[in-house]
Parts: C-alpha cells; structure tokens; sequence
C-alpha cells in the first residue's frame, strides 16, 4: 500500500482527505475493514457511515462496505464527522402493523428518513424506535439499529425490523436471499399497453449525476420487476401493483421511468408536471415472510397512506363513456 498521507495517527481530524495506493498486501480484503486498519484514532460507525454516503471511493467509484479490493486501485476522500455512536431516542411518530418478542411490522411515513446519516443525525425512523423500544439500540449496526432494509424518504410503507440480535442476522439473509415477496402501489404517468408485464433491466449508478440511478447494458446489477395495471384515469394515469424480485436503489422508480411510466410526483426520475403532487405516488403495500423464529408465514400490509388515497379520490376512472 502507499499513501498521499500519513497513515494512522497523522491524521488531525476525520475531516482531511486521504489518498491510499493498494499493494499486493492488501488485496482482497474488505474496504471498510481497510480503512478501520489506516485509520485508526476514527471509529468503525463512522467510515462505515462515510461509505455508504459516498463521500469514499474507490477509483472514483462508490463502493459497498463489503468491497473487496484489487491491486493498483486508489481509495480516496474523507471520513464524515463524527456520528454518534449511540443513536439518540426521539419521539417519532409511525404506526406498528405487528409486534412480537423478536420483531416489529411498522409503516414508516413519507418524508421520514430511515437512519442517521450525512446531514441527518436527528429525526429519522432509527430515532424513533430507540424511543419506542431502547433494546434495539444494541441490534445490529450501532448507526442503523435493527434496520435490515429501507424505503426512500418519500416512500411510505410496511417495514420489518429486528428486536434481536439473532432475528436481525436472519432477516438480513433473508433479504439477501430474496426469500421474501415484495409489493408496492404506484401511481405513474402513462397508461400500458398491456394489463401486466415483467421488466429484467440491470441498474447502476448514472454516469454523470452519482446521486441518481440508471438502467445500464453495462456495468449494471441484475434488476426484476413485475407490474400490474389495476385501474387507470383520466388524464393519462394509471394505478400499478409492482412486486420486485430485488432490491436495488430507486428500483421501482427507474424501471418504471424506462418503461416511459414514470412515477407520479417523482421529480427525480418523472420530470416536470403541470399538478403538483405531495410527494412520489409510491407505497410499499404488502411484505410476505417467513418469522425466522416462529417459521409462521408473517403477511403484512399497510394501509394507502392518506395523501395517496386522496389523490386517487380526486381521480376520474377511465370508462366506456369517457375513454
């Protein structure tokens, strides 16, 4: 390994920028495992943390935490500022659809942020939970408590998340398996052609704009969604039922914006729309699981969030008269 810097105590704040050259020693091993070895007066959480805000990269690159490095490439950037190795409790609101010794079904609200990170510290569904269960802040990642997958900011819906240590291992798994079943309602501009469709597109980050996502023929990770028109209206709407069969970031969002159905109110992947909308019409409706205690099959739905079935309450339907 080089570096453009000292390594270890030369650092005088998680602030400064580094440069690292990875040499035959250091090959294979993970990133953040790497950095934890180079950095050592910064905690774990927070490079943890630094990776996952992008603010670290490797050749550029964003990389997962889990990456494993190759010789010749250059991990570069900044470690965030400090994160409270402790997530603070706070009183959030959001409803519990189902809750047992082990785990807890929610439905989160849009605009709540799922965990702290850069530039939100306070007021995330972490915080809230801590609050409502303070065993959860000993679960899993010290950041992100009993968190074992996310919705979008302006996403709303149905959430697992672990009350053990144990639970929250199997759920991850669970997660990265794909034994799980998926569902979501959306509402996107556009009507189908067809009644029901399967798109296979892999998605990765945009070439330009790193904070986005993008259908990719290279370079991409395989991506799955199925999709279901259940009602259309007046004006070029039309309400979806979409089941993914992964995970990826803003999956729902980009696949349906390259089928030229994108989601209403997404003005990330939609464009400009004459009607303002109070956010993106996108609610995960339904999460199908086996309890990783009980094996009892956990069918978990939360209800429309209240703005979307208002929006839909102001919609004409599509029929024979009005086609």
């Amino acid at each position: 390994m080089e570096s453009s810097k000292e390594v270890g105590n030369g650092f005088e704040s998680a602030e400064q920028q580094f440069s690292f050259l990875i040499g035959e020693g250091h090959v294979g091993v993970r990133l953040d495992q790497f950095l934890s070895l180079c950095l050592s007066d910064v905690s774990r959480s927070q490079i943890s943390a630094s990776i996952r805000d992008k603010i670290i990269v490797v050749n550029g690159s964003p990389r997962k935490n889990s990456y494993r490095l190759k010789k010749g490439e250059t991990v570069m950037g900044h470690v965030a500022g400090e994160i409270p190795l402790e997530v603070q409790a706070e009183k959030i609101d959001f409803d519990i659809l189902y809750e047992d010794e082990w785990l807890l079904f929610i439905c989160k609200p849009p605009g709540l942020v799922v965990h702290p990170g850069s530039g939100n510290h306070s007021g995330t569904l972490v915080n809230g939970l801590v609050h409502y269960c303070s065993s959860i802040a000993a679960v899993g990642d010290s950041v992100r408590p009993g968190i074992v997958h996310r919705l979008d900011k302006d996403t709303s819906g149905v959430m697992v998340v672990a009350k053990t240590d144990s639970v929250h291992r199997d759920l991850v798994n669970c997660f990265k398996e794909h034994q799980l079943e998926k569902e979501y309602l959306t509402l996107v501009q556009g009507i189908p052609k067809r009644y029901s469709g399967r798109i296979v597109a892999s998605i990765g980050r945009h070439h330009i704009h790193r904070q986005r996502m993008a259908v990719k023929e290279f370079g991409g990770k395989y991506a799955a969604t199925n999709w279901e028109l259940i009602e259309c209206f007046v004006g070029g709407l039309s309400l979806m039922k979409v089941r993914i069969e992964t995970g990826r970031t803003h999956q729902i969002r980009v696949h349906m914006a390259h089928l030229g159905l994108p989601v209403v109110g997404d003005t990330v992947y939609g464009g400009k729309s004459r009607i303002e909308y109070p956010r993106q019409m996108l609610h995960a409706s339904r999460l199908i699981l086996q309890h990783p205690v009980t094996g009892r099959k956990m069918d978990v739905k939360a209800p429309l969030w209240h703005d979307f079935a208002s929006v839909l309450e102001g919609l004409e339907p599509v029929t024979e008269e009005n086609w």
